[in-house]
């Protein structure tokens, strides 16, 4: 049985979670470069961050949060998923709050943070729920591009069982030349899942958590221990 994931994954965690039987081939499909940013005054203001190149590219530019906690101008820091908040943990940084997905942090943020001013640090294309709900809650956001996302849209003839996203960009740039008949499909999050809706009405399978592990789990479970 053979599967496609649509990024770049270290083969030894794909044969130690779902075995040696399956034939695994990694493409890119979407490629992410950091755009030159002067960085400014964060007082006052609250951090979020939706992805680890966000997190990455915040850094490259210099900008520096004040995480001081005793300080009346700290930044409070909000990321969405768990490898975004190891990656600021990588630069030395904790969070507020981690949410597991966009939507999950729109609603947090519209009960308990109406007060707030926000700033997004992410990409030319990043998931539009925050900047669609929080402004109608008269929410002071905005976002900051700090790196771009191209689509490489690739031409991919080999023939696979399934195939796997992780991201809606990605999932764009795969259906600019290549059709989801005939494939399982995984996703992870419930937000890649919705673009790939777009595309097909066969089942998406979508993963429990917005990481690599939970989304092999699922791969486990439905694919490889079924065929």
């Amino acid at each position: 049985m053979k599967i496609l994931f649509t990024k770049n994954i270290d083969p030894k965690i794909i044969s130690k979670e779902l075995g040696e039987d399956i034939l695994a081939d990694c493409i890119e499909v979407i490629k992410t470069n950091s755009i030159k940013t002067d960085p400014f005054d964060l007082k006052n203001y609250s951090l979020i961050f939706t992805s680890v190149n966000g997190v990455s590219s915040f850094f490259k530019n210099g900008f520096k949060p004040n995480e001081d906690f005793t300080a009346k101008n700290y930044n409070k820091i909000y990321c969405v998923g768990e490898k975004t908040k190891r990656e600021l943990r990588k630069h030395g940084f904790g969070t507020f709050k981690v949410l597991k997905n966009a939507e999950t942090l729109s609603k947090f943020i519209t009960h308990h943070c109406q007060y707030e001013t926000f700033l997004h640090f992410c990409g030319n294309l990043a998931i539009s729920v925050l900047d669609k709900e929080l402004p109608l809650q008269n929410i002071k956001y905005k976002k900051i591009t700090v790196y771009n996302t191209e689509e490489i849209n690739p031409l991919i003839t080999e023939k696979y069982h399934a195939a796997v996203f992780f991201s809606p960009s990605g999932v764009r740039s795969f259906a600019k030349q290549n059709s989801f008949q005939d494939l399982m499909l995984f996703s992870i999050g419930e937000t890649t899942s919705g673009e790939l809706r777009k595309y097909t009405s066969q089942s998406v399978f979508t993963s429990e958590g917005n990481n690599l592990i939970s989304l092999l789990d699922l791969i486990k479970k439905e694919f490889v221990n079924k065929n």
